[in-house]
């Protein structure tokens, strides 16, 4: 007789069979088959628009197979496995020094002498990297101590947008490590302020500014770069194709960043009206960002630039649809704990018409009863709910040290939604 704990992994492993096979039928759609894991360049997929398929299949395939080790491996090998993982690190390290820019201009590879010379690093130490990285599939050591890129540490160049991404991530440790002493703090451990967030704490101790927004030219350039690079990391431009934008004349994105939806949106529906409202720094670079990207829809009259403060100020009144958008790391209502989040959505509340709507594109976290209901969201038996340790629950941890923001459940997005109106009742947004 079969015990129920072997059910559960007979069960995983036809989760992860099935799940690989979705993924493979996805790139050989295309026409291109499947990617190797040593590939030089990308794959057509990789950084396509409409990917939910994919994102899908791979979503249960990485809960399965996490689910299945932790099963699987005795408690102590996991757990000193979850404290000593140095990915990041090294991830850092190849991104800052734009290796993989050097290892482009050398297909065939080259060697750690020529490298560490060419971004002034010790050779030995870039060698301990790249090979780290490169037991991962991010570079490949084509002979020993000669490097070259793969598909995986092309994402790693300082022209790429994910780059940026990786780049800009790379104090969050700094916080993460201030984690339980913030929770002990008597000032930081029981506030929910934006100021009170780990981020706060660590620079506080440093006597640096805290203002996370604060940036020169430079900085933000880079920043905005990295919201791109978010979306094409989590396929924000789902939402391109799965909202019914023929039905809409008018958009207004609210913290448009310098056009991470905005511009491939004109670009799709050519007959939208796009306001993109932002803070004076950010409205001056998104106009040269429109020029360089999408000029035509600058000389066809159809986006309009208007700085806005959502915590002080209302959008533009009267519009379709108010997109809440990129500020950080893809979405702003998760930037904000619930005051500041229901501030915003009540300065759009008291502009909208009676046919407006706001789109929220936000990731919903730790799944709720209801929540579990919906079947394109429900994890399959026997896997975690939510699909164990997902990116939703990684983006909340985020948000808390950097903002004391979070990702909500679907509850509690229904309760940020229940702001008050500009008659004094309480409304639904």
């Amino acid at each position: 007789m079969t015990e129920p704990n072997e059910v559960k992994v007979e069960t995983l492993l036809s989760i992860i069979n099935s799940s690989a096979r979705e993924a493979m039928a996805e790139y050989k759609n295309t026409g291109h088959g499947v990617p190797g894991i040593d590939a030089g360049t990308f794959h057509p997929l990789d950084f396509a628009t409409d990917t939910l398929t994919l994102r899908k299949a791979i979503r249960q395939l990485e809960a399965a197979c996490e689910q299945l080790n932790t099963i699987l491996a005795p408690p102590q090998h996991t757990a000193y496995n979850l404290v000593s993982n140095y990915n990041w690190a090294c991830m850092d390290v190849a991104a800052q020094s734009c290796i993989a820019d050097v290892l482009e201009k050398y297909p065939e590879g080259l060697g750690v002498d020529a490298l560490a010379d060419a971004v002034n690093l010790d050779k030995t130490k870039i060698a301990r990297v790249l090979r780290f990285l490169a037991l991962m599939g991010c570079f490949k050591e084509v002979k020993r101590d000669v490097f070259t890129n793969t598909r995986l540490s092309l994402v790693l160049k300082s022209t790429n947008n994910v780059g940026s991404c990786i780049r800009n991530h790379r104090r969050c440790p700094k916080y993460a490590a201030a984690l339980y002493e913030t929770m002990t703090d008597q000032e930081f451990a029981r506030s929910h302020e934006v100021e009170k967030a780990p981020r706060a704490f660590v620079l506080g101790k440093q006597g640096k500014n805290n203002n996370f927004w604060e940036m020169d030219d430079k900085a933000r350039e880079i920043f905005h770069r990295s919201m791109i690079g978010h979306s094409e990391v989590h396929g924000s431009y789902a939402a391109l194709h799965y909202y019914p934008w023929d039905n809409v004349s008018s958009v207004v994105d609210v913290g448009s960043g310098t056009g991470t939806v905005s511009i491939p949106l004109a670009k799709m529906f050519r007959h939208l009206k796009i306001t993109n409202q932002d803070l004076p720094e950010t409205i001056k670079l998104s106009r040269n960002i429109w020029e360089k990207n999408a000029p035509e829809v600058l000389l066809d009259g159809r986006v309009e630039f208007v700085t806005l403060n959502f915590l002080e100020e209302s959008p533009v009144a009267g519009k379709d649809v108010y997109y809440v958008s990129a500020k950080f790391l893809r979405s702003i209502i998760h930037d904000w704990p619930d005051d500041e989040s229901k501030l915003i959505l009540n300065n759009i509340r008291k502009v909208m018409g009676p046919n407006s709507r706001v789109l929220i594109r936000e990731s919903a976290a730790f799944q709720s009863d209801v929540f579990s209901r919906i079947n394109d969201h429900k994890a399959p038996e026997p896997t975690l709910l939510n699909f164990g340790c997902s990116t939703a629950h990684q983006h909340d941890m985020t948000m808390w040290l950097l903002f004391n923001g979070k990702e909500r459940t679907l509850n509690e997005f229904k309760n940020i939604g229940q702001v008050p109106s500009i008659h004094g009742h309480v409304d639904d947004v």
